[in-house]
C-alpha cells in the first residue's frame, strides 16, 4: 500500500496557493481543470527527493459559502529544519501562530480555509527562545 494524498477543499484558490506555496513553500505538482465539472484539482508536494506525499486542493467554482471546518478532518503535518525560523517567516507574511513553539518542537497555524497545520521540527526540539516561549496559544488549531 501507497499513500497517494490528502484532499482538502477551497473556497478562494489564489489565497490557498498563496498559503500552501508562497507561505509554507511548497511546490504545484500539476493541475487539472475538469470545465464539465466546474472544478480545478492541484496538486502540490514538497519538491523534496523521495517524498511522494501530496495535498489535493479541490476547488469547486461555484462554491460561494465558508466550507466548515470540521474537527474530524484533523490536521496536515510538515516536518521543518528550523521551527522558528518558519514560524517567523509565516508571520511575517501574516499568518497567525495559534499554537506558538513553547517547546521548540512544535507549533500550528491555519490555512485560510481554517485546515489546521501541524509544523514539527526535524530532530531534536531547539532551545526554547523567545518571543515564542512566553506566547499563548490564538483560538482553534
Amino acid at each position: 500500500m501507497q499513500f497517494l494524498h490528502a484532499m482538502v477543499r477551497v473556497r478562494d484558490l489564489g489565497r490557498a496557493l498563496d498559503f500552501f506555496v508562497g507561505a509554507l513553500g511548497l511546490t504545484e505538482l500539476r493541475r487539472k481543470d475538469h470545465d464539465k465539472g466546474r472544478f480545478t484539482l492541484v496538486f502540490l508536494g514538497t519538491g523534496a527527493p523521495g517524498d511522494t506525499a501530496e495535498i489535493e486542493l479541490t476547488h469547486n467554482w461555484d462554491q460561494t459559502e465558508p466550507y466548515t471546518a470540521g474537527r474530524n478532518f484533523g490536521h496536515l503535518a510538515f516536518r521543518v529544519d528550523d521551527l522558528y525560523a518558519t514560524c517567523e517567516r509565516l508571520e511575517a507574511r501574516g499568518v497567525a501562530i495559534l499554537r506558538p513553539p513553547r517547546d521548540g518542537y512544535m507549533a500550528f497555524v491555519r490555512s485560510p480555509d481554517q485546515i489546521s497545520i501541524e509544523l514539527l521540527q526535524r530532530g531534536e526540539a531547539l532551545p526554547p527562545k523567545e518571543p515564542w516561549a512566553s506566547r499563548k496559544n490564538q483560538g482553534e488549531w
